[in-house]
């Protein structure tokens, strides 16, 4: 059975091993926005034994490349939040989750095997949040804190935010190494399996729509 968790940041490990698999969370507190140079960047310095100009300990690393503008006070705001590709992020993300114990990422997907087992060996896990609904997390970010690598442009930057009850957030991946997608894929593949023998097609017979290039006006050699 599926619960419904309000976390506020940051995330021990004992709250992050009681997370499970399908179940829906809120999250309040300090994330930390990161996108693909963000995280090579931050990898790199760390393994020249560098430190980085910003915590990532307390809070959540959020998969996330914001839409932000100044308003009439001059301060940052943010206009969308909308969630970016997890899996983009299976090896740059394990050591600095690890260096940081981040317990807490925020994305769109799913990750692979490395980050999955460095969710484990943490007490870790990946919350899904849904795509195309950036404005909604926009207007749960409280305040932007801090902006950090703005040379890198402002989607890539790395965005300090207060976010109260950023959600609703679907955990993908729990500490146990359960992921959500490949249930949902397990599931989906019984499921193909039980309408093949309903319908009796063959396990073994692949079903595909292989177009033809049909000569003729506006194709390629075509007249």
């Amino acid at each position: 059975m599926t619960r419904e968790h309000r976390l506020q940041l940051p995330l021990s490990e004992e709250q992050a091993r009681q997370l499970n698999c399908g179940d829906t969370v809120y999250v309040s507190g300090l994330v930390h926005t990161m996108r693909d140079m963000g995280h090579r960047r931050a990898a790199e310095m760390l393994a020249r034994g560098e430190q980085l100009p910003f915590d990532l300990r307390n809070c959540a690393i959020w998969h996330c490349g914001p839409i932000v503008r100044k308003n009439a006070t001059g301060k940052w705001e943010v206009v969308s939040a909308g969630p970016t590709t997890s899996s983009r992020f299976n090896e740059l993300a394990p050591p600095i989750m690890q260096t940081f114990d981040v317990r807490c990422t925020i994305g769109k997907g799913t990750m692979g095997a490395k980050a999955i087992a460095t969710m484990q060996e943490i007490g870790g896990c990946l919350l899904i949040a849904t795509g195309g609904c950036g404005a909604l997390y926009a207007g749960q970010v409280e305040e932007v804190v801090d902006v950090f690598w703005t040379d890198l442009g402002l989607p890539e930057a790395i965005w300090a935010m207060r976010v109260r009850e950023l959600g609703p957030l679907v955990v993908g991946i729990d500490s146990r190494g359960n992921s959500l997608a490949s249930q949902v894929s397990g599931e989906m593949r019984s499921n193909i399996a039980s309408v093949y023998e309903k319908s009796g097609i063959r396990a073994d017979y692949d079903l595909a729509y292989l177009p033809r290039r049909v000569s003729g006006k506006g194709s390629r050699g075509g007249k």
